[in-house]
């Protein structure tokens, strides 16, 4: 049964990518643009060795704040504050590790841990709001999104900043080479992968993967993630069997927010080298579509991340051959809202089945032998 389900929607993902596919190239129709040259232009610019470094790079932040995202959605929670959690984490962990003279393994945990700490601290101002006031943490975090935002500006104009040489960029100051993330050209090159000058494979992936495996341990693997998984589908029966809401929302917001911190790390940690205004905006809100889209299971939300990832690379080809590049953000929105109507559905689909088989045994037991 557990096979025929995860089939069922699998299945129901699959058949919304390909139906978004279909719709998008309906859209290009109707601009008299070609599907097959938009579609064929993408993959070929996406299928480079540069552009396949870059599309593992881009999804490494994304999976990371899918992850954050997909801990509230396990007890029901939505944190849409990722956005504000990641960029004041990221600022203050840069600042943080620009002041630390260590031994090179001994500075990037540092520096990590700090960007966990503030990001669970940030991420905990919603939950106490919620725990002990009744606040919704929607209202909460896209509140909490405008003072990081607000609050990190300052910090970095009054506090943080340093003076680029040569530049106008605001910045914290460049962080030491202890504290920098080696590229994994090396292995590449050594596996006989001709690497593009300028492009580099950031390490921090390791990190994104360990992070999945750990959202994996904690949310199935766990009494904790079994009591998160229970509110979830259930919160009235999680209480009535001894399940702490106080607790678990707080604890609950300050995992995420840990996950959080980790967003920006590995292009701070490796590519920029320092906080700058250049960081990218935008992934905590991106990272709930890609948990949306991997159904927030850790393997699915890796392969939506690497599809958005893909979508945002290989659609910088498009303006090149006069073909807007927006269409990038249209297959996007289409594979969110055909993928969550899909899965709903298979949700039902399950749902129904569960209830014929729980009925048909039922009425197989109350028979009475002849």
């Amino acid at each position: 049964m557990k096979l025929n389900t995860a089939l069922i929607r699998t299945g129901a993902s699959l058949g919304a990518i390909v139906f978004s596919l279909v719709l998008s190239a309906i859209v290009l129709l109707l601009v008299d643009v070609s599907p097959t040259e938009a579609f064929g232009e993408m993959v070929r610019y996406g299928a480079r060795v540069d552009s396949m470094i870059s599309i593992v790079n881009r999804a490494v932040p994304l999976y990371l704040s899918a992850i954050a995202v997909a801990v509230g959605f396990q007890m029901g929670l939505f944190n849409i504050g990722v956005e504000g959690q990641y960029r004041i984490a990221t600022l203050v962990a840069a600042w943080f590790g620009a002041q630390l003279a260590l031994p090179a393994a001994l500075h990037v945990l540092a520096i990590v841990l700090m960007a966990m700490l503030v990001g669970a601290a940030w991420a905990s101002i919603a939950a106490v709001l919620k725990a002990f006031r009744g606040v919704h943490e929607v209202i909460s975090t896209i509140m909490l999104n405008f003072i990081s935002t607000g609050l990190g500006a300052w910090l970095l104009a009054e506090h943080f900043r340093q003076e680029v040489e040569g530049s106008l960029t605001i910045a914290t100051g460049e962080l030491a080479p202890s504290a920098r993330m080696p590229s994994l050209n090396p292995v590449l090159t050594a596996l006989g992968v001709d690497v593009p000058s300028g492009s580099d494979l950031q390490s921090f992936v390791f990190v994104a993967l360990l992070a999945g495996a750990g959202y994996y341990v904690l949310v199935w693997r766990t009494r904790f993630g079994y009591d998160l998984r229970a509110f979830g589908a259930n919160p009235g029966a999680a209480a009535a069997s001894g399940v702490d809401l106080k607790r678990m929302v707080l604890l609950t917001m300050a995992i995420s927010g840990g996950f959080a911190g980790l967003v920006m790390m590995g292009p701070v940690l490796g590519f920029y080298g320092r906080y700058t205004t250049d960081i990218p905006i935008g992934l905590g809100f991106t990272g709930i579509a890609v948990a949306l889209v991997g159904r927030n299971r850790p393997v699915q939300m890796a392969l939506a991340a690497l599809l958005f990832a893909f979508l945002n690379r290989s659609a910088q080809i498009l303006d090149f051959r006069g073909i807007p590049k927006e269409i990038e953000v249209i297959i996007s929105g289409i594979i969110i809202l055909t993928v969550v109507i899909a899965n709903e559905l298979a949700r039902r689909a399950v749902q129904a089945r569960e209830v014929r088989e729980a009925a048909a045994r039922t009425a197989t037991d109350q028979e009475v032998p002849a």
